[in-house]
């Protein structure tokens, strides 16, 4: 039996409405059918093919992508796509890239924290791409201590200018995208001075190149900091080193949305509050959050396609051999990430909401919810980010031998995303700002302070520090209200049981940092709780379409126990469940695989990615696998001819025995 009517009898099994299922996934039926639009014109387009990319050099690598980036500029402008649509045929392109950080970040940026003059200065230009930004912040010795910068911008009076200087090797800019050999200009964070006082760091905008013919400006040493980690993947950036010999910028680049530096070089907090400059953090966050759903469900998809197709072992009387994903043990380890790339999806929608509520809430001075939304996106940015980057390695174990090839998908899948677990915070120093947080939180409340938000559930501390779980069946762990109070009472009591161990310390800052491994721990589980808690919200909305909801259900229970089981230490070590109902919760996960079985072709189906973004050969929607994969071995360089370069030199004489030994 061919491949593809394995897929085609696997979709036959499904048991819910997939186009339904594409909408869910999407957001909106207008966001699916913009995805669905977008991604078809991208993969029709011979420009952007990249079957080849893992094959090229490093210098023909960039220049492919600078080729790509410039085609892809070129179509939005001549279809008049809208922003969203654009954003679209970027992503779908699918290639780490200069532009990622010019619309990421260095937009973002002036938007946030640049006055009205210097977005009307600056903005349009960014937006028709007449100047090339990048976001200049890590150092060579300095990246996630942001106040460590070393980098100076030091105000002198007499020309009205700031001079930008790197003091030492270590202040060396080092790491951002798009700045060793494409960005024009760049957002350079540096230490404020005037008068030879320390105002701790700044944003600053500063040229880089001449809009002439591309050299470096005066003062300016930069470049591309090398090769990174994997075939093609992140290669395609230009991630650069950046030193300033006292460069002169006009005091107005400064970005002086929440502080400024007047004419007579006084330091001033403008009108605007500074807390304002959360509202690009939480942007960025939540798009990452996005990102990680996206690459999860990419592996995903691969491996639950290949899973199908694969048949190993189990043949009796000259019978088929069994499919790969028929075994538990491949179930258990593929099922409970998908379920996680759908709670990833759902949580990435809620902070999308998340984000507008605070962007609005800072613009009317409302600063409350603040300090939630920090500990919030911080955390979900570490707890999926890293989930997600283990979970792309394990899909690609999954798919046996096959995965480890370049072909697959999935080798060059996780080096693209790896670099997610460090950017934009480091995961582990993420999850100790969490905790802090946490920690906070838990010495308030007896203070009649009433948490709220993702925090809420504190508010009932006393309760769930004495609640017992009240599954009997293993059913009963089906019930979302039992899960959910499984997870409060874990984090409330971890986040509790840390909070007085610190007090057992003299100086707390001494416990911190002992007590750091727990402490993170704490944070993790609080992040789990609002991952499940927003997968509940979810399921309680409206959701169209036959057995949709259904679907979603069992998802949600195989992530929720997936986890129980993986952390079962920390939920009986804290006294809500007891061994015996954590067994119960494994039999009823190995209840919902069967359950997951006959539609997971269809759920992966539900992501709606082309095989041109999937770039695998295991993963194409056809399942037409092993042809494919002898096809593509023929396509590498080294069989472009029979006898390889260097046979007469080094083979033959080994053969022959003409190998000269010199004498000592």
């Amino acid at each position: 039996m061919e491949a593809l009517d394995y897929h085609a009898e696997e979709r036959r099994k499904a048991e819910f409405d997939v186009e339904e299922m594409k909408i869910v996934w999407a957001g909106s039926r207008q966001a699916y059918e913009i995805s669905d639009r977008v991604a078809r014109l991208v993969a029709s387009d011979p420009v952007f093919r990249k079957d080849n990319r893992t094959m090229l050099s490093r210098k023909d690598l960039f220049k492919d992508t600078l080729r790509k980036a410039a085609h892809a500029w070129k179509r939005i402008i001549e279809l008049r796509l809208s922003e969203e649509e654009a954003s679209k045929l970027r992503f779908f392109v699918d290639q780490p890239v200069f532009t990622d950080l010019h619309w990421g970040m260095f937009i973002p940026a002036i938007k946030g924290q640049g006055n009205d003059e210097q977005q009307q200065k600056w903005l349009p230009m960014a937006y028709k791409m007449q100047i090339i930004g990048c976001y200049a912040q890590t150092e060579l010795g300095h990246g996630s201590n942001v106040q460590g910068l070393e980098t100076t911008a030091t105000f002198d009076p007499e020309t009205d200018e700031f001079v930008i200087h790197s003091p030492t090797l270590t202040s060396s800019k080092w790491w951002p995208g798009g700045l060793g050999k494409v960005s024009t200009h760049a957002l350079v964070y540096a230490r404020l001075i005037t008068d030879g006082q320390d105002h701790g760091v700044h944003g600053f905008i500063v040229q880089l190149r001449s809009l002439d013919d591309h050299l470096p400006l005066p003062g300016i040493t930069v470049g591309d900091i090398g090769m990174k980690f994997g075939s093609g993947a992140y290669n395609s950036m230009d991630n650069g080193v950046l030193r300033f010999d006292h460069v002169r910028i006009p005091r107005d680049q400064m970005l002086m949305g929440v502080s400024q530096v007047t004419r007579e070089g006084k330091f001033m907090q403008s009108d605007v509050p500074r807390q304002l400059v959360y509202g690009t953090m939480v942007y960025v966050r939540q798009k990452i959050v996005a990102d990680a759903s996206c690459a999860l469900s990419r592996a995903v998809c691969i491996a639950t396609r290949y899973s199908v197709v694969r048949r190993q072992f189990g043949s009796h009387n000259g019978g088929p051999e069994t499919q790969v994903i028929d075994y538990k043990t491949q179930q258990s380890r593929l099922f409970p990430l998908l379920a996680s790339a759908y709670a990833f999806r759902f949580v990435g929608e809620w902070l999308k909401w998340l984000y507008t509520d605070v962007t609005q809430r800072l613009q009317a001075s409302d600063f409350s919810t603040l300090p939630e939304v920090h500990a919030c996106t911080a955390g979900l940015k570490s707890v999926t980010t890293s989930a997600t980057a283990d979970a792309i390695e394990e899909c690609r174990k999954l798919c046996g031998g096959h995965g480890y090839l370049s072909s697959s998908g999935l080798p060059e899948l996780f080096a693209v995303y790896v670099p997610a677990c460090t950017y934009e915070g480091d995961n582990v120093v993420l999850l100790l700002q969490v905790a802090r947080f946490l920690m906070k939180t838990v010495s308030q409340l007896g203070s009649g302070k009433k948490p709220v938000g993702t925090i809420a559930y504190m508010g009932r501390s006393e309760h769930l520090l004495q609640c017992r779980c009240e599954v009997e069946r293993a059913e009963d762990w089906l019930k979302p209200n039992v899960i959910l109070e499984a997870f409060e009472a874990r984090a409330a009591r971890m986040s509790v049981t840390c909070a007085k161990n610190l007090n057992n310390f003299p100086n707390q800052e001494e416990g911190f940092a002992q007590l750091a491994t727990d402490l993170a721990e704490a944070a993790v589980a609080h992040v789990q709780l609002i991952i499940v808690s927003k997968f509940i919200e979810k399921l309680q909305q409206d959701i169209p379409g036959k057995g949709v909801k259904r679907q979603l259900e069992i998802l949600f229970n195989v992530y929720a126990l997936s986890l129980l089981h993986k952390h079962l230490g920390d939920f009986v070590a804290s006294g809500c469940i007891t061994p015996k109902q954590g067994a119960l919760a494994n039999e009823q996960l190995r209840l919902l695989y069967s359950q997951v079985r006959p539609n997971a072709i269809a759920l992966v189906d539900a992501f709606n990615y082309t095989d041109h973004y999937l770039g695998s050969v295991l993963g194409r929607y056809d399942g037409n696998v092993y042809p494919k994969l002898y096809e593509e071995a023929w396509k590498d360089p080294l069989n472009e001819t029979v006898i390889p370069d260097g046979y007469h030199e080094y083979i033959r004489p080994i053969l022959k025995q003409h190998i000269r030994v010199a004498r000592l």
